[in-house]
């Protein structure tokens, strides 16, 4: 998979406006996967008003079967805060309906740098609270709900899980981080390892920083880098994914192992081989589907 990429010798995110990398980051997912074969009872279109002052934030609701009251899991999509959308991630939506049984809302929150931090955390956490207060209308159970990410919306969902901790609410089941940032200031042996020729790399993540963050200083608040808060105990159960040749590798399994040194239960999965964003290549690699099955699994215990 990486040969043909550089075969094709697309562009390097880091080396476009935040827009082109937008449609390029598009188009290359897009490309990898066919139109998403997993068939549910229905998923709807949403924009939801006032989560954030003058924005409507577009949702995509999934549900994978209507004649239940079901659990409900806010998905935050990946993409260095700059890139993805809901279309990108629709399948990988879909097939986590249906592993967990419940109810996924898909939250399109603000791009940088149109929206720096703290605005998608904000934007999220209010999505987070719209979801627990209109989960009956949903026929979605508010006493059951997670929140689950990958990449810049794993780094997303521990800010959540903190958030709901400290803003008392709401109460979470679960918190899934698919290979999360949560230490945007640190260094680590796997972001010198795998810096280049894996898919994510070093300069796209210093580029993301740079449009995602105010200053150089926000990498120090918690609300951007979860890693370093005060005190992790109390938070919701975890399952935390990590790939072998990713850059957050090692930040991943640091904050799992944080985690369970809190108190937290800590479900923690590293997939040999794989790269950066593989769950959401499922055309490509099968460990994406068992990736999948091991949250699926874990939401279904955790809320059930």
């Amino acid at each position: 998979m990486l040969d043909q990429l550089r075969q094709m010798g697309g562009i390097a995110l880091h080396k476009l406006q935040p827009e082109e990398a937008r449609n390029s980051f598009r188009l290359g997912f897009l490309q990898m996967q066919q139109p998403s074969a997993v068939a549910l009872a229905r998923i709807e279109d949403r924009k939801l008003p006032d989560l954030l002052p003058g924005r409507e934030t577009p949702v995509r609701i999934y549900w994978p079967r209507t004649d239940a009251v079901l659990p409900a899991v806010l998905y935050i999509h990946g993409g260095g805060w700059v890139v993805g959308d809901i279309e990108v991630y629709d399948d990988v939506c879909r097939r986590l309906a249906k592993a967990a049984d419940a109810v996924v809302v898909s939250v399109d929150y603000g791009l940088a740098p149109e929206y720096k931090f703290p605005q998608p955390v904000e934007e999220c956490y209010a999505a987070l609270r719209w979801l627990a207060e209109h989960a009956p209308e949903l026929g979605a159970d508010p006493a059951r709900i997670a929140v689950a990410g990958d990449s810049a919306g794993g780094n997303l969902s521990a800010v959540m899980a903190q958030l709901a901790r400290d803003r008392g609410g709401p109460a979470l089941g679960m918190q899934v981080l698919i290979y999360p940032a949560t230490d945007l200031a640190g260094e680590t042996p796997s972001k010198r390892e795998n810096a280049t020729g894996y898919f994510l790399e070093e300069a796209d993540m210093r580029w993301f920083g740079h449009h995602y963050l105010r200053t150089p200083a926000d990498a120090q608040d918690p609300l951007a880098s979860p890693a370093l808060a005060k005190s992790l105990a109390g938070l919701a159960p975890a399952v935390v994914i990590t790939a072998e040749y990713d850059p957050l590798r090692d930040e991943g399994r640091a904050y799992a192992d944080a985690l369970r040194d809190a108190g937290v239960s800590v479900e923690y999965h590293e997939f040999p081989g794989m790269i950066h964003g593989f769950v959401s290549m499922t055309q490509l690699f099968p460990q994406a589907q068992e990736a999948i099955d091991i949250i699926g699994s874990a939401l279904r215990r955790a809320l059930a």
